[in-house]
């Protein structure tokens, strides 16, 4: 199995590449591709997937300690 990759993006979303399974609450799943991006900022149309509604609206920048 190939490793995931979680991404956080400077105001943005988290891009998710590797081979995942990605399920509601109710545990169905969403049909994903090998790289997709998650809403961070809670404006996108189309949850839990990022639709770019984040750009000039949302600011966050975090890092991991080092």
């Amino acid at each position: 199995m190939s490793k995931v990759q979680i991404k956080v993006n400077d105001n943005g979303s988290l891009r998710i590449t590797g081979d995942v399974e990605l399920i509601d609450g109710e545990g169905n799943a969403y049909e994903t591709k090998p790289t997709f991006s998650l809403c961070r900022c809670g404006l996108s149309n189309k949850k839990p997937f990022c639709d770019g509604s984040h750009k000039g609206k949302f600011e966050s920048a975090v890092r991991a300690d080092t």
